[in-house]
Parts: C-alpha cells; sequence; structure tokens
C-alpha cells in the first residue's frame, strides 16, 4: 500500500525532469513516471555470438541498448551492422544507441594493447608523458579529431539519437596522471602560445612533479582543456540536430584529465567509477570511493542526464552481487540512468537473474528520492586543488560512518569538511572564513586550530562520530558502529541506508527522540520514509 503523502512526492519527483536533452526526454516520458532507466553497451560481436541476449535484456528492464561500430581509428563493424540490430532490438521494444572509442584507451606503454585482441593500434602518433614514457591512446594530434568526426557523420546512418564517447576521451592515462602530451610537438605549441623557453618548460615539468598548481601549470592544464574540448564540439556539430553527443568521464575526471567539466553542462555524461572487479569493490574503501566520484560530477550535470558507468572489467570478475550493489550509488547520487558495460565480451548471462529484482528495487526507492538533493553535517568537497594538480585518493571512508552528508562546491558554513591531500594543502587559504571545521587524514602545516588530524580508518572515524554526536542537531544517523552510508533526503522526509557490510545487518536510526530499528542483507540498502 502506498500513502497519499507518498504517491503526492512520487508523482511530483516524475514530473520534475525540466533540463532534459531532447531525446533522453523522450525516452523518459516513454517511460511514464519512472525516473530510473536501464541501459546496457553490448557489442555487435557478442549480439551475433548470442542473439537471445536481446529478450534477457529486455526481460531483466534494460531500456537502451548501445552498440560500438567506431574504436580508436578505425570501423570494427561497418555501420550497416548496427543498423540491423538496431532494427532487432527496436522490435523487442528497447531503444538503440551508439557508443565510439575515439581516441584508445591508455596503454602506458608502447606495446600493443591486449584488451581489444584484433583491433589494430590508432593510426595517429602516440602520446609521451612527464617523464619521456611514451604510450597510445588518450592523446590528440593531427588528424584524430578528424578522423572521429567523420565516423560520426556516418554513424548518422544508424539514426543513434545519443551517441556517447567513450572513456578513453580524456588526455591523462590515468586518475592519477596530469595530463596532456608531452611530446616534442605539444611542447613547442606551448612554449611559442606563452613567448617561453626551456627554462620555463623545465619549470612546468617540475610543477607536474610536485603537483603545485603554479601559473604555468595552471596554463597547461587550461591548454589541454581548450584542446579536448574542442574536439567534442566539432563531433558535436557532426551530429547535430539529428541526435546528441554525450561524454563518459573516467573516475575522478576533471580539469587535470583535460575534462573541464563545465564545458560539458546540458550534454549527457556518465560520471566516472573505477572499481571493475570484486577485488576493487570489496574493500569499504573501494565503494566509498566510488560513491565520492560519482557525487563529485553530479554537480556538473542534471540527474536526468547523468548515466552511470557500471563496468565490469574483465567481464567475468564483478560478481553479480557486487554489480547489483554498485546500484546504489546512482539511487544515492541521483543518477538516473544505469549504464551496464563489459567491453566487447558480455558479463555472464546468468548475472540478470541476481540484477532483476535489484534493478526493479533500486528504480522503486529511486523514485522516492528523485529530485531531492541529501542533506547533512559531514561534508563531501573535491575542490581546484583535487581537480587541477591533486592524486586520486579521496578521503571517503567517512562516507561510511552512518552520519548524513552533503555535497559542497564552496566553503561550506557549517559542519565538518573532509579534505583530500591536495586541498588540505591551501585549507587554511581557502578555508578561512568559512565556520566548518576541516578535517583531513594527515597533519598539514597550513591548518589552523580549526583544522583536526581524523585518520582514515573506520575505528577512528567511528571515535569521531561518537565525538561529535551532541553537535549534530537535528540530523539523523545510524547508533551502530557498522559501515553504512546515511543519505537523508529531508525534503522527502527519507533516509536512504546503504549496508556496507557483506553480511545482514541490523541497525537502528535516530533523530532526536525518534528510533527506528532496521534489518538490511549485506550489501542492500533500506528506505526509511516519514522521518
Amino acid at each position: 500500500m502506498v500513502s497519499r503523502r507518498r504517491f503526492l512526492k512520487r508523482c511530483a519527483a516524475a514530473g520534475a525532469g525540466l533540463c532534459l536533452t531532447p531525446h533522453i526526454a523522450a525516452q523518459a516520458a516513454a517511460k511514464g513516471n519512472a525516473v530510473r532507466t536501464y541501459h546496457a553497451s553490448i557489442s555487435i560481436d557478442a549480439l551475433d555470438n548470442d542473439p537471445e541476449l536481446v529478450d534477457i535484456l529486455k526481460d531483466a528492464g534494460v531500456d537502451a541498448v548501445w552498440l560500438a561500430c567506431f574504436f580508436h581509428g578505425h570501423w570494427h563493424r561497418p555501420v550497416e551492422d548496427a543498423v540491423v540490430w538496431k532494427r532487432r532490438i527496436e522490435a523487442a521494444g528497447m531503444a538503440a544507441r551508439q557508443i565510439t572509442v575515439p581516441l584508445g584507451h591508455p596503454t602506458f606503454t608502447d606495446t600493443q594493447p591486449d584488451y581489444m585482441p584484433g583491433v589494430p593500434l590508432t593510426p595517429w602518433k602516440g602520446g609521451v608523458r612527464p617523464d619521456g614514457q611514451r604510450y597510445h591512446g588518450v592523446c590528440l594530434h593531427e588528424g584524430a579529431t578528424e578522423a572521429n568526426v567523420a565516423a560520426i557523420r556516418q554513424l548518422k546512418g544508424a539514426d543513434p539519437k545519443v551517441v556517447f564517447l567513450d572513456d578513453d576521451f580524456r588526455l591523462a592515462p590515468s586518475p592519477n596522471d596530469i595530463g596532456g602530451c608531452f611530446c616534442e610537438e605539444h611542447k613547442q605549441q606551448f612554449l611559442q602560445r606563452g613567448g617561453y623557453g626551456d627554462q620555463e618548460w623545465g619549470a612546468l615539468i617540475e610543477a607536474v612533479r610536485e603537483r603545485a598548481l603554479t601559473p604555468l601549470l595552471r596554463e597547461w592544464v587550461t591548454g589541454v582543456c581548450d584542446e579536448l574540448s574542442a574536439s567534442f564540439r566539432a563531433q558535436q556539430e557532426a551530429l547535430r540536430p539529428e541526435a546528441e553527443l554525450g561524454i563518459m568521464v573516467m573516475y575522478l575526471g576533471s580539469e587535470k584529465a583535460g575534462i573541464r567539466l563545465a564545458d560539458y553542462a546540458g550534454v549527457p555524461m556518465r560520471v566516472g567509477e573505477l572499481m571493475f572487479d570484486d577485488a576493487s569493490f570489496a574493500p569499504l574503501k573501494g565503494k566509498t570511493n566510488e560513491l565520492s566520484s560519482a557525487l563529485f560530477h553530479r554537480r556538473f550535470v542534471t540527474p536526468e542526464n547523468a548515466f552511470s558507468e557500471t563496468t565490469a572489467w574483465p567481464p567475468d570478475r564483478l560478481s553479480a552481487r557486487n554489480m547489483a550493489a554498485k546500484l546504489a550509488v546512482s539511487t544515492l547520487s541521483d543518477v538516473r540512468q544505469t549504464m551496464f558495460m563489459s567491453g566487447n565480451t558480455p558479463f555472464p548471462r546468468t548475472h540478470w537473474a541476481t540484477l532483476k529484482p535489484a534493478m526493479r528495487k533500486q528504480a522503486e526507492q529511486h523514485r522516492a528520492l528523485a529530485g531531492h538533493a541529501p542533506r547533512g553535517p559531514f561534508k563531501h568537497y573535491w575542490g581546484e586543488q583535487s581537480r587541477w594538480v591533486g592524486d586520486a585518493n579521496p578521503y571517503s571512508l567517512w562516507l561510511a560512518a552512518g552520519v548524513p552528508f552533503e555535497v559542497v562546491e564552496t566553503p561550506a558554513t557549517d559542519g565538518w569538511v573532509f579534505l583530500s591531500g591536495a586541498d588540505a594543502r591551501v585549507a587554511a587559504a581557502e578555508w578561512r572564513d568559512s565556520a566548518a571545521t576541516v578535517i583531513t587524514r594527515s597533519s598539514v602545516n597550513l591548518l589552523d586550530t580549526r583544522g583536526r588530524v581524523v585518520e582514515e580508518s573506520m575505528d577512528a572515524l567511528y571515535a569521531f562520530k561518537r565525538a561529535v554526536l551532541p553537535q549534530l542537531g537535528d540530523a539523523p544517523y545510524v547508533e551502530e558502529d557498522t559501515p553504512v552510508v546515511c543519505g537523508w533526503y529531508p525534503t522527502a522526509r527519507a533516509v536512504l541506508l546503504w549496508n556496507l557490510s557483506e553480511e545482514r545487518r541490523e541497525m537502528t536510526l535516530r533523530r532526536g527522540n525518534m528510533r527506528r530499528s532496521v534489518a538490511i542483507d549485506g550489501l542492500d540498502t533500506a528506505l526509511i520514509e516519514e522521518v
């Protein structure tokens, strides 16, 4: 039974999508009052080998299937094959869309990549890292944009409506790198543009090594962003007006990778994830890092245009249970589209038996929370320093402490903000006028007396939680010391709890004199309403 209040809230959430791009809006409208849609990126090869996948996807609740023909400069399959499968997919009641791999996934060396057997290297030049190491993929040289523009024009023949540039559309080999190609050609372009010489180049390389956001490094990263954004715009123009172009952003992807997130406002965006197998997703910090990245990227994309990157790689290394658990990341961060991915080889078809009920449950819970922002005394902040020069190690484990959180873009006015290394180094200056208490995981000399060091461990964070409980005001929290994400949506009068333990846990949600007990299966979620 659904209460009248709950029914009205969900109707309001269903009608909240006012900023959708046209083709995504049409797909959302076709689903009626649903706010969560499900997508699967399946290679044409996989569909040829197992045509029954189409029916399995439809039965599980998948709304759109994404095909890929063009891989870093080469046609892996002709557009005509995509058209054939588009008809079959649409006949099954799903939409058919397209993905390209525009620059090639990074190899980190100059050897042939082994993750896509039979796919040749890009026909254009490879890249050079700051230390001189050569690599393939994720760099822009003459011919790359032009080849992708030509491919995009051909893809119009498949009537894709939306095309995504896969996450190799970046200019840094990894989330940890300060990107840009440091080859001789790009070096000379930078020096000539600024009227610099070898001394400035040496200072730039040193700033990259030290992760110091000097004026020279800011100028370099700005130029890298200009280069990638120009390539995106050229491809976007080639699609218009028939289709939209979206960007897949890697885990914590930002300016240092050439991704100036503000440039992609209003277009479909896949928010960055990284934990693609059981080994990386199983640790608590694997889960909180994943959520941290999604929360960061959601600052730059409307929920209706936001897609997940729910990837298994290698395809059989992320269990169905963990893949189902990942769905909670999108629910907590109000990412309306889930994209299941696995490269050229699909993950085991048996996964869908586990995913199907989880997809339905998350869609139902998401309907109650859509359009409502999480609020709380703990603050999530990924600032300019982290975006431009920081590493890929966010201070994220506090998300598992069972205390509500909210995302802030500027220094908060209250509560406790958890800063990672790069942002912590400038905390004294950046947070000088903030009433929030800065929390870091290591001693930072520049922190003022309002700063506090809390080790990034659950024991230390539980102790910190107990110490600040009297200062939480009217915010709800989980009483027990158990790893759980507590998303509080006061405008929905609801709390979503995500149990990060592998085992079923009993826990108590408390808000003032209210205490609500709930038992949650391992890695599952519980929606508590009327809070």
